[in-house]
């Protein structure tokens, strides 16, 4: 689920996917309700869940993760980037898709909060758009995105802090990717 705009009163949201739809406060669609909204926001509940949204900020919905034809619709904010936020190892995670990162890249606070080991991680360098750096490889028991939800997904932790957690190719490898305008739609695999 995702929030594309606020217009006065209303908002306009993707749910499940489907075309973008204006909504009054006190609406509801496929389990989403519009609570209220503010200058550039909104809070909904997602099955009884609160949350409050962003523009161009997408949230997972409930669902399977497991299913064969999991899937999420991502929207771009206004640089064109997409930045849904999801989890990993069931802790919200806010990510940057950058199919030039070959793995989900992590810094070292979000690796902290997330409680990754890395006392018997391997160690080794990666290029980065900012020059060489040292991480350390782990493995992720869970990463989801939308109902996606994929297991055992590489990862690297790097020494300093990153703004968001690079949804690397690790986990893009593993879905198909479609693009429309601002949005995009990835559907799991494997």
């Amino acid at each position: 689920m995702g929030l594309v705009g606020v217009m006065g009163s209303k908002a306009i949201l993707v749910i499940d996917g489907d075309a973008p739809r204006t909504m009054a406060v006190g609406q509801e669609k496929n389990g989403v309700k519009l609570v209220s909204v503010q200058e550039g926001g909104v809070t909904v509940t997602i099955d009884g869940k609160r949350r409050s949204l962003k523009v161009g900020q997408n949230v997972e919905g409930g669902g399977s993760g497991g299913g064969e034809n999991a899937s999420v619709t991502l929207i771009a904010d206004a640089h064109g980037h997409f930045r849904p936020t999801g989890s990993i190892n069931g802790q919200s995670t806010r990510f940057l898709v950058d199919t030039g990162a070959s793995a989900i890249s992590l810094g070292a606070s979000d690796a902290k909060r997330l409680k990754l080991d890395l006392s018997n991680a391997r160690q080794g360098m990666s290029q980065t758009a900012n020059g060489t750096a040292m991480v350390y490889r782990v493995r992720l028991d869970t990463v989801r995105v939308g109902d996606i939800e994929l297991h055992n997904v590489e990862g690297v932790v790097h020494q300093q802090d990153m703004p968001y957690a690079l949804l690397g190719m690790s986990f893009l490898n593993r879905v198909s990717m479609q693009r429309e305008g601002d949005t995009m739609t990835l559907k799991k695999r494997f």
